[in-house]
């Protein structure tokens, strides 16, 4: 089975993307349209302006991986920000992968330990 190395953080790219880009101009426009490091332990997610494709760009010790993912059916809950990329978990990205928002109401809030006597 495949194993990719684990992003330290996980970026998406606000608003739509030409997905036509190649591993090349998406690593440019990282570095210049966001002001980030392509070569950083990350993961940087863009969407096409239908929402319903996705190209995913991650480098691991000597290249790059480029992954690719389309929607027979529905769309991406994309997030719509003022900023350039939005900083996410693992958690929320699974989510986002899953057809479903980042703004999980119903999910489960982190609970503080309580001392139990």
């Amino acid at each position: 089975m495949l194993t990719l190395p684990n992003p330290q953080r996980v970026y998406l790219a606000c608003g739509p993307t030409d997905l036509r880009k190649s591993i090349d101009a998406l690593a440019a426009l990282v570095q210049e349209g966001f002001g980030l490091d392509p070569f950083a332990p990350s993961l940087f997610v863009f969407c096409n302006r239908q929402r319903d494709k996705l190209k995913l760009l991650l480098w691991d010790h000597n290249g790059f991986w480029l992954l690719y993912r389309r929607l027979e059916r529905g769309t991406f809950q994309w997030p719509t920000s003022e900023e350039a990329t939005v900083t996410v978990s693992s958690r929320e990205l699974r989510w986002l992968l899953d057809g479903l928002a980042l703004e999980q109401r119903k999910a489960h809030p982190p609970l503080r330990p309580e001392r139990i006597i």
